[in-house]
Order: C-alpha cells, then structure tokens, then sequence
C-alpha cells in the first residue's frame, strides 16, 4: 500500500519555506540598514538609491509570504514592509509645506549638461520658457559656457560665478541678480562647487542669499565612496551669519543615503519632498539602463517657502533639469 501525505503537508515545502526565509531575511537586512543608516562602502551606497523600489517589492514579497502561509517570513517580512514604506511616503505626500513666505520669488534651477552633451539651446530654452533666476550647472566646460553666451543665456541671466572646468569637474551658477564669488564647498581632489553670493532686493535682513551648484563624485566604486561622502560632509558647513543658502544640484544621493540626510539635518528642507514630489526621478534618462532614481535636488532653508516644483527633460542630457519656485521672507 502506498504511503500517504499527511494532510496539510505539502510536497516540496521545506525548499520553499527556505527560500521564502532567504527573501525575508534579504528585505531584513535592507531595511535595518535603511532604517539606522548603515549602509557604507560600495556597492552598499549605490544599492540604498533603490529603496522605493525595495519598498513596493517587499510589500509584494508580505502578500506572497500570506499566501504560502509562512507564518514566520510574513512576520519579519511585514516589519521590513513597514519601515521601508515608512521611509519613502513622507517624501511621496504633503503632510505641510510652506509656499510663501511673503517675500519675494526666485525660480531655481539646476541641471547636469553631461559634459557639454546637452543641446545648447535646450538649457537656454529652459531658462526662459521657465522664467529661470537663478541657474546651477554641473559639468560645464569653458566651450560649453561660450557656446551658453552665444545662444543668449548672458541676456537673460547676465552673471555667472564661473568654476567651469575640463570634464565633468566644472560647475557654474548664473543669475538675473549681480553675483559675487563666495568660493567653494569642495575639497582640492572634488568637482567644483562653486558658491554665489546675491542680495534679493525686498527680502527680510537684506536678503542676503547664497547658491550652490552641487555636484559630488557618483559613488561607483570604493575610491569614489569616500570621496563622496566627504563632498557630502562638505555642504553641511553652516553658511555665514545672516545668510541663507540654497543647495541645488548634482548630488548622486538619494534622501535614502544617510550621508545625504546629515546634509538636511544640518539645516535645510528638499523642495520635492515638501511638495510630495520626492519620488520623481531625475536621473538617468539616456538609453535607461538602471532603474531611475531622484539625484537631482534644490535644497533650501528652512525660512524659505517652496513651490511650483517641475522636472524637465533637456535633449542630450542623461540628467533632468530641477526647477523650484522659492519664496523669501518679507523685508521688515
């Protein structure tokens, strides 16, 4: 008489309880090392970008775990659902946001031009089909600023703080308002991160405003990482008493690397993410041979109010360009 299966014991359930514990135990680690900021080193800080995604497939993983009945992978794999999800939402929904602080209005901008790479007369059409005032750029050789000059951008933002340079390692900012060169937040071996010094005529305090375009190393491998995260230390220097500053730019981070979170802590608020757009991705675009992800930020003080954020597409960038309306406080 042939042997029969007890009742409720499926044949093939131990490999599939083991692998169902591999999948819980794998999102486990993920959001520990999201939730405390763990991750180091690579390829740890590129796979971190990943976390939206990482989100919506442990969600995928709990539902699946129920269905199979294991009990104990559903448990763990829920916790890590819950942390996950509870560290991208805040970003994807507006819980508070100040629009206006009464002041006057400066339309930011910020776009990586791929060493040259995007059209000339995309990123001037930008400008002024978005009534840009102030703009960063990021990989800005001299070529690419005298071709910029020709194609007008001088007559619609006629001051450039000008840290171009060969490659990728140049950036630039360029204003409606006079400029003056307040140095740069990078170190001697990093892409230049130019800052701008203006003044907004009707803003509180004289409304003294600093710009920085950002760019830091991409974290591609171990050398890299480093470097990057000391660009990142970098920016959370406090600016100069009176002054508040506007990062915007390049970061190769996502709000999901605690290096970039220590940036935020050390005094400012992501555009996006107040206006629940945290999750629009900005990079890459070209070819799309990676998952896209939000690299591109505008990061301003928190005594500014944020508005009217777009992501726009620039032929022959792999980056999109950033643009956020900014409100000052009112002079008193």
């Amino acid at each position: 008489m042939a042997e029969r299966t007890p009742v409720g014991v499926r044949r093939g359930s131990r490999p599939v309880t083991v692998l169902v514990g591999l999948v819980a135990a794998g999102f486990a680690a993920f959001a520990l090392m999201r939730g405390l900021g763990l991750e180091r080193g690579f390829p740890l800080v590129p796979l971190m970008a990943y976390t939206p995604y990482a989100a919506g497939a442990a969600v995928l993983a709990v539902a699946l775990a129920g269905v199979l009945r294991r009990w104990v992978s559903l448990a763990v794999l829920s916790v890590a659902a819950a942390v996950l999800v509870a560290a991208v939402v805040p970003r994807a929904a507006v819980f508070f946001a100040v629009t206006d602080m009464g002041g006057p209005e400066l339309r930011v901008a910020t776009f990586n031009v791929l060493g040259g790479g995007a059209r000339i007369d995309g990123i001037v059409g930008l400008v002024r089909e978005h009534g840009v005032d102030v703009l960063a750029l990021q990989e800005v050789t001299p070529e690419v600023l005298a071709d910029l000059s020709a194609a007008g951008l001088d007559d619609l933002l006629p001051y450039t703080v000008d840290h171009s340079g060969a490659g990728v390692e140049g950036s630039t900012v360029h204003a409606a308002l006079p400029l003056t060169d307040a140095g740069a937040l990078n170190g001697p071996d990093g892409f230049a991160m130019p800052v701008a010094a203006m003044e907004v005529p009707g803003a509180q305090y004289g409304g003294a405003v600093e710009v920085v375009s950002v760019h830091t190393p991409p974290p591609l491998n171990a050398e890299y990482v480093a470097a990057w995260e000391t660009e990142l230390a970098a920016l959370t220097a406090p600016p100069p008493e009176g002054v508040r500053r506007i990062l915007a730019g390049d970061f190769n981070a996502t709000l999901d690397h605690a290096a970039l979170r220590e940036v935020l802590d050390s005094g400012y608020l992501d555009a996006a993410a107040e206006l629940g757009e945290g999750t629009r991705p900005t990079w890459p675009v070209l070819g799309r041979t990676l998952p896209p992800v939000t690299i591109d930020h505008v990061l301003v003080d928190p005594g500014m109010g944020v508005a009217d954020l777009e992501v726009v597409e620039v032929t022959g960038s792999d980056h999109r360009a950033v643009v956020v309306t900014v409100t000052l406080p009112g002079g008193r």
